[in-house]
C-alpha cells in the first residue's frame, strides 16, 4: 500500500514539476529547429540576478565587480563558432567608444579558450567570462537543456543599468541569427 502511495506521490509531483518547467521554459531556434531554454530571461525593469563567472586568468568575477557601469551581457554558446565570433568582434568594436560600459561576453567556454581566441583574434575592449562553473545559464534562462546543444547558452543580449536594473533584454530567436546591436547599444546611449 505504502509502495503504491510513494509511486502516486512521485507521479503526482513529476508531472507538477514538468508544468511548472513548461511555463518557464523558453523555445528558440539553432538553425531553423527548436530548441529549449532553461527559463525566460529576466525581465525588463528588474534588478539583475546576481552571478559568479570566471575570467580568463581563472578569477570569479561576480555582477558587483562592475558596480556602476552599464553592462552587456553578450551571451553565446562558443567563440568558436561564426555568428558568436561575429558578436564578439561587432561588440569589441562599439565598447571601445561607450563610456562607462563593459561588455561582458559570456559562453561555457573554458578560460583558455576564450583567452586564446581573444590573442588571436586581437579583441581587447570586452571581458570575457566562462559559465563552465556556475549557475549562471540557469539563472538567466539562456541554459539550452535538449538537443545536441544541450548544456551550452543560447544567444541572447542582457543589458543592466549603473544601479543594477536590466533596461534591455533579446532573446535570440535563433541562434544563427546575430542579436540586435544597436538596440543593446542604444539602451546604454538613452
Amino acid at each position: 500500500m505504502y509502495s503504491k502511495f510513494a509511486f502516486g506521490a512521485f507521479l503526482f509531483f513529476s508531472s507538477f514539476a514538468l508544468a511548472q518547467n513548461s511555463k518557464t521554459a523558453n523555445t528558440v531556434l539553432a538553425g531553423g529547429k527548436p530548441v529549449h531554454t532553461y527559463a525566460k530571461l529576466p525581465a525588463v525593469n528588474k534588478p539583475a540576478p546576481k552571478f559568479t563567472l570566471t575570467d580568463v586568468t581563472m578569477k570569479d568575477q561576480t555582477l558587483e565587480s562592475y558596480k556602476g557601469k552599464y553592462l552587456i551581457l553578450n551571451i553565446f554558446p562558443s567563440v568558436d563558432t561564426g555568428v558568436c565570433s561575429a558578436s564578439v568582434h561587432h561588440f569589441n568594436e562599439d565598447a571601445a567608444s561607450i563610456p562607462n560600459t563593459v561588455v561582458l561576453c559570456i559562453s561555457k567556454d573554458l578560460p583558455f579558450a576564450q583567452k586564446r581566441f581573444c590573442g588571436a583574434e586581437g579583441i581587447k575592449n570586452v571581458v570575457m567570462l566562462s559559465d563552465f562553473r556556475s549557475d549562471f545559464g540557469k539563472t538567466y534562462g539562456v541554459e539550452i537543456t535538449d538537443s545536441a546543444m544541450k548544456g551550452l547558452l543560447s544567444r541572447a543580449v542582457v543589458v543592466i543599468d549603473p544601479s543594477g536594473k536590466i533596461v534591455y533584454e533579446e532573446q535570440v530567436a535563433d541562434i544563427s541569427h546575430e542579436p540586435n546591436y544597436e538596440a543593446a547599444i542604444k539602451a546604454v546611449k538613452n
